[in-house]
């Protein structure tokens, strides 16, 4: 049994989400965790920084193994070795992949409310940056295919960046809606990014379907973005593992990764992962588990005591996106309202696109006990604000 209730101080110790933080707010806003990782990563790494030399590192078959191995056990996907590339994280990598893939004032789509990275990597590359929004349906959201292959084709898409499961939302996408999506893509000549990176965080009565998965021509036009930075906490060692089986687009993204100077990760992250991916299936499992609880507590909190927030129940991710629009209050005074009356450094919902105006990402990746600290204060606030 791991303990997940650990309480670790994180401050000064070069953390962006708690660095750039007052030390009397809580933060709850960049997707890393306050989890320890596993002790088999820990060891990993105290072993071969005892060997004190660090030079230039290499990609061995073990560390392709345990990928090979990870991507099987855990969603029966089978991949080679050669579909392999690493990077030094997914958003480098879908860079890496709009130069590969689409040239200067192409369109790029994305399906909003989004992960804002997408946005800046569409719009520093000078694509044109199309937003395809979800439709939100009472407690969900939902990809109307109709409107979306309209909009592929009015715009001439030329690729269209996946998100699944779906940040900030939390949506996984179902093997249905990934072949209607597929499907249109494949019509289109479309290339698809799927961002798959929180794939290992998946809540009961849910399942993720790696877009492989849902149909086999779909590796002829699109590549996976997987990392074990989220699901154990390594997000500093900058190592992720995309999958591309279609050897034309393999062979294009590493010619671009060779041309925009893009390392392999470092020995340490090469180290955490295949110690990760060889131990760390109980721990994640009990870790799911824990954050289901975080789930349970903060809808029966909210419930009991802000019911006229609502929380959108996520199927995936440890992100909550939480509707706070019947607080009245524009983006920028519910922006301010958070931090300085609440007291918590969340991610705006507006940052997502103009979709989420109103909203509000939280990150439940902590303890249960900050967690319902962070809850209190939320309440606290709300009265304030009714007197």
């Amino acid at each position: 049994m791991y303990n997940f209730d650990q309480e670790i101080n994180r401050y000064h110790t070069n953390s962006i989400k708690y660095d750039q933080a007052d030390e009397n707010v809580i933060p709850m806003w960049v997707a890393d965790m306050d989890f320890e990782t596993l002790p088999e990563v820990k060891e990993a790494l105290i072993k071969r920084a005892s060997h004190g030399i660090f030079g230039y590192a290499s990609v061995e078959d073990d560390y392709y193994e345990s990928v090979i191995s990870w991507m099987k056990r855990r969603h029966d996907l089978d991949i080679q070795k050669d579909w392999i590339t690493t990077t030094c994280g997914v958003v480098s990598a879908i860079k890496l992949a709009i130069r590969a893939y689409t040239k200067e004032n192409d369109a790029i789509l994305i399906m909003k409310p989004v992960y804002y990275p997408f946005d800046i990597s569409i719009q520093t590359n000078h694509r044109k940056k199309i937003e395809f929004p979800l439709d939100l349906i009472e407690d969900h959201y939902e990809c109307n295919t109709t409107k979306l292959e309209k909009s592929i084709k009015e715009n001439q898409v030329k690729m269209v960046i996946l998100c699944n499961p779906h940040n900030p939302i939390g949506k996984v996408y179902t093997k249905d809606e990934l072949i209607q999506i597929g499907n249109i893509c494949k019509k289109y000549h479309v290339i698809v990014v799927s961002d798959e990176i929180h794939q290992d965080f998946i809540y009961k009565g849910n399942k993720h379907i790696p877009f492989y998965l849902a149909d086999d021509s779909f590796k002829e036009f699109s590549i996976l973005c997987t990392a074990p930075s989220k699901t154990f906490n390594l997000a500093a060692l900058q190592t992720s593992n995309i999958i591309i089986a279609n050897k034309e687009l393999r062979t294009l993204y590493l010619e671009e990764k060779q041309k925009s100077g893009i390392n392999d990760p470092n020995i340490f992250g090469l180290e955490a992962a295949k110690a990760a991916y060889q131990y760390g299936e109980q721990w994640l499992d009990e870790l799911i588990d824990y954050l289901q609880g975080n789930i349970d507590a903060m809808r029966e909190y909210l419930h009991e005591y802000l019911p006229e927030l609502k929380m959108l129940i996520p199927q995936g991710t440890y992100l909550v996106w939480l509707d706070m629009r019947a607080l009245g209050l524009s983006h920028e005074e519910l922006e301010k309202f958070m931090l300085n009356e609440a007291h918590l450094m969340l991610d705006e919902g507006y940052i997502f696109g103009k979709e989420g105006a109103g909203f509000e990402r939280i990150n439940i990746a902590c303890t249960r006990k900050t967690l319902m600290k962070a809850l209190n204060q939320l309440y606290l606030a709300v009265q304030k604000l009714k007197k």
